[in-house]
């Protein structure tokens, strides 16, 4: 291996005690974990969950590609997904999928309690749609953007990658661990993320592995807390501190950056949720004040879930006719609760309100 390949020797987890626990890490460790336990209460606030995981999930998917330079809007991502479209573009394509993985992650947490390798490889299947699976030809290294200097050399062999993800998953796993789970999430993201197991989609793994941990720990109900909008502001620190730390083992900082992650990005999901709850009820009020014929709970609920809607939804959701739901949908446009916008022969019903909501973190 040239000089211009570092290679260095990642080791075993979990890392020595006194090098993850200053007296730093611990007070931002607090700060950060009652921020969460602030959000989770919040979350339940909400009477229907799904609302905030479809808000919330479609949003990290797209930032969280977007760290990976996969760009797609907003408005394509919810016509994508309204339309059931088959002809997407390759980008929207890709953002679709990390959300159908990280659904998919979630509903394994749930049913199992924990999560193990070959879970980890059908996440990452989901999210690329190819079945290359752990890396087997060496070859692979992490290169600087703008440079193209090689900043780092992940594992090459494949028995050592799985030797080295047999080790990180038995860590993830711990439940009886003594450090703090938020700590340990920061040392579990470095550990990945420098197994470096896949061709592709470690980045986007990585952050779907973040959210089950803490749903399996207890941390959150529900995935809702995601870092990409974090990690978008601050990519070159991101990837700064990572390097950094595989050259010197020296965990603080990369410790403090994933903490402050942790708490910032709760604080803007507190925020989201009380600005959702609040348009929630006051639709409701409108609803039942201007339309008091039409008015369900399960039809405002609905506009939130799906933020853009179509006379579909409404069949299936609310069991009425096609009739009848177009005629809920045509109220609510001209209450200004919605707005219509026709797609080729397919007329979608967008919560715009909702939108600016979601648009604005």
């Amino acid at each position: 291996m040239g000089q211009n390949t570092p290679r260095f020797k990642l080791n075993y987890l979990p890392p020595p005690r006194e090098k993850v626990e200053t007296i730093d890490i611990l007070r931002q460790t607090n700060k950060s974990t009652a921020v969460l336990a602030e959000l989770k209460g919040i979350a339940m606030t909400i009477p229907n969950q799904s609302m905030l995981i479809n808000a919330v999930v479609l949003q990290e998917a797209k930032d969280s590609s977007e760290i990976e330079n996969i760009i797609t809007t907003q408005d394509d991502l919810y016509k994508a997904l309204a339309l059931n479209k088959s002809t997407l573009s390759p980008q929207t394509k890709e953002v679709v999928n990390y959300r159908k993985a990280s659904f998919y992650g979630y509903e394994l947490a749930k049913k199992q309690g924990f999560i193990n390798v070959n879970d980890i490889i059908s996440i990452q299947q989901e999210l690329v749609n190819n079945t290359a699976g752990i890396r087997s030809t060496p070859g692979t290294v992490l290169k600087n953007d703008k440079t193209g200097e090689i900043v780092y050399t992940p594992p090459q062999d494949k028995a050592e990658i799985l030797d080295l993800l047999t080790n990180f998953i038995n860590h993830y796993n711990q439940t009886d661990n003594e450090l703090s789970p938020l700590i340990n999430l920061a040392i579990l993201h470095f550990q990945f993320e420098s197994i470096h197991p896949f061709y592709d989609g470690n980045g986007r793994t990585g952050r779907i592995l973040n959210i089950l941990y803490l749903i399996l720990n207890g941390l959150l109900d529900v995935p809702i807390l995601y870092l990409s909008s974090y990690i978008i502001k601050n990519k070159s620190e991101y990837y700064r501190l990572l390097n950094r730390t595989n050259q010197d083992g020296m965990w603080e900082n990369w410790i403090m950056f994933m903490l402050r992650a942790i708490e910032e990005t709760s604080k803007d999901t507190i925020s989201r949720i009380i600005n959702i709850k609040d348009l929630l009820d006051k639709t409701i009020i409108k609803v039942k004040n201007e339309s008091p014929k039409i008015y369900r709970k399960e039809l405002v609920e609905l506009l939130f879930e799906q933020p853009y809607s179509k006379i579909d939804f409404v069949v299936n959701r609310l069991g009425v006719e096609r009739k009848a739901a177009s005629r809920y949908l045509k109220e609510l446009e001209k209450t200004g609760v919605l707005e219509s916008q026709k797609v080729g022969r397919e007329t979608l019903y967008i919560n715009k309100k909702l939108i600016e909501i979601l648009k604005n973190y």
